[in-house]
């Protein structure tokens, strides 16, 4: 304990003398590009195809949530195994003429078929994963629409028309993406719609700028196109997905699909450092974020120094509880018995707090492994008129349950995997439940002279349980330590994943190392594991400023 207290106070008081003589480090990172910066509006996604689509919209004089769906659309042809209209999607929307937040659950119900006892039934223990078994409604689509009707200035069919036009005509794949889909091969073989789609003459994945067409999922979008999403929610779509989830072994039925509607919700918020986070609620892991930041608020964050032990030692340590606690009560909102707000309440989070050793790793329950995947796109757009959207889009697993239904051209979720088998938890699963969910979009405001809030940035970072972790990550590197917007994305990152496990990226050097594990920390290889992707757009006096993660293929840009 002696040696650890003293390495500590040691780390501290290197980086205060640093800043003393004007020579505050700058952050390691994963690599370099510069902020971008735009008079008139802003979009940054994952894939540059998507961004270019999003920004065209934009140019013509679309406004942010009409270039969030088609952005989202082409994703879905260009970074398939991430996302797609058989997943899930949340939203943040900032109406500059309501001058206020809207928050969109998109999120797909389990199908009346899925009871607990069915699930025991067939032997497991746990939930299942990577499953037909796990397949829940798809609710993406249906979100797409809501956004469109409620914000947008175009149609869903003109939102589809570039994502339909890659789809048919092909697209060169980019790196990530093409080793990403590579590494799901043996998986996507197993199942007959999915070798057909999306292996290269049935054998192998599309090798990084290799083109590569979806035939079928151009013609899915175009009958959507023609009859809206009634096709896909009860429909000859729709019909085509229950029939064959049913021939695997799923739970769904069409009155499940027909009965699937968005939910308008208000997000959640809590103050850190003069300004507002906002979340959206349950049933996602929002929340928390929000309790991280509670818990971190009260420490000299910037006198620890950034990614010291110190310093990631209390994030690593506050980030184990907010899960527990997100086990816990976090689920379907009409099962929870504890508000999300309890979380982040003043003298729940001092109690939390408290159990924090600045000297040793906790080795607390985890959540379990339901709660830590998940394969995500996040985009953010921002138009002249001051619209801002924060989106999410996702099929939980890489290719989801890993089964296309043959003709469709799309992948479904496995978003079920994210239930539990325990009895009595607002997350059990159950018939018409929604479950715990991993996406979660973000938002920030400040307020102005006259105490309203103000739009200041629109954010996001993918990657299952990393995403409350790169949350608070980003919002510090920015909040606490002043970085660049682009720097803030770029520095290196840990994961925390189970137990005392923690995944480290590269530039963390080994001083850092070695005293967490000093500390009781279990520094695993990082090679394997993901540290998420982030997009960000910041509203200026005039303008915007963006970043995209070089972790992922994608770009910022504007006009």
């Amino acid at each position: 304990m002696i040696r650890n207290t003293v390495w500590l106070a040691a780390s501290a008081l290197a980086w205060l003398v640093a800043v003393a003589f004007g020579q505050e480090p700058r952050p390691s990172t994963m690599a370099h590009r510069s902020t971008v910066y735009a008079p008139h509006g802003m979009i940054a996604t994952s894939q540059p195809l998507a961004t270019a689509a999003g920004l065209a919209v934009l140019e013509r004089g679309g406004n942010a949530i009409d270039a969030a769906v088609t952005a989202a659309a082409v994703l879905n042809v260009a970074e398939p195994m991430m996302t797609g209209i058989g997943g899930d999607m949340f939203a943040i929307v900032w109406s500059a003429k309501d001058r206020k937040l809207y928050g969109l659950n998109s999120s797909g119900r389990a199908g009346r078929l899925m009871t607990r006892d069915a699930v025991l039934a067939r032997g497991h223990r746990t939930m299942p994963t990577e499953s037909v078994e796990d397949v829940t409604v798809p609710g993406a689509l249906a979100g797409w629409q809501a956004l469109l009707q409620r914000f947008g200035t175009i149609t869903l069919s003109q939102a589809l028309a570039p994502a339909i036009g890659y789809a048919e005509h092909g697209f060169p794949v980019t790196p990530i993406i093409a080793r990403d889909w590579a590494a799901e091969a043996a998986r996507l073989a197993r199942d007959d719609g999915a070798r057909a789609t999306f292996l290269v003459d049935g054998t192998r994945a599309p090798r990084e700028g290799e083109w590569f067409t979806n035939s079928d999922l151009a013609r899915s979008f175009r009958l959507i196109a023609a009859q809206g999403p009634a096709a896909l929610y009860g429909g000859e779509l729709g019909q085509r997905i229950v029939t064959r989830v049913a021939q695997l072994g799923g739970y769904l039925t069409l009155d499940d699909l027909r009965e699937h509607r968005p939910e308008w919700v208000e997000p959640m918020s809590v103050s850190f450092k003069g300004y507002r986070v906002w979340e959206l609620p349950p049933n996602n892991q929002g929340v928390a974020a929000l309790e991280m930041l509670r818990m971190l608020e009260t420490y000299d964050l910037h006198g620890l120094g950034h990614n010291s032990a110190a310093y990631l030692h209390l994030l690593i340590e506050a980030k184990k509880l907010a899960f527990a606690d997100a086990a816990r009560y976090v689920g379907e909102p009409t099962a929870m018995r504890t508000p999300a707000t309890a979380l982040v309440d003043d003298r729940f989070v001092a109690a939390r707090r408290a159990l924090i050793d600045p000297h040793h790793a906790a080795d607390r329950p985890e959540p379990g492994a339901a709660l830590t995947a998940s394969e995500t796109i996040y985009l953010t757009v921002a138009d002249s008129a001051g619209n801002m959207v924060s989106f999410i889009n996702s099929l939980f697993d890489a290719f989801g349950s890993g089964v296309v239904v043959p003709g469709t051209g799309f992948a479904l979720q496995d978003r079920g995997a994210g239930f539990t088998l325990e009895p009595g938890l607002p997350n059990t699963v159950a018939p018409g439940k929604r479950p715990f969910h991993t996406l979660i979009p973000a938002f920030v405001t400040k307020p102005d002279a006259q105490g309203a809030e103000q739009p200041w940035m629109s954010f996001g970072v993918m990657g299952g349980s990393m995403q409350p972790q790169g949350h608070v990550q980003v919002l510090l590197n920015l909040l606490v330590f002043g970085m660049d917007l682009q720097d803030a994305l770029d520095a290196a990152r840990f994961r925390h994943l189970d137990g005392r496990r923690v995944a480290l990226e590269t530039p963390i050097g080994d001083e850092a190392r070695h005293a967490l594990a000093d500390l009781g920390h279990v520094i695993v290889d990082e090679r394997a594991v993901a540290f998420g992707g982030a997009q960000a757009i910041v509203r200026l006096p005039r303008g915007y400023e963006a970043g995209s993660d070089p972790r992922k293929d994608g770009m910022a840009a504007g006009y």
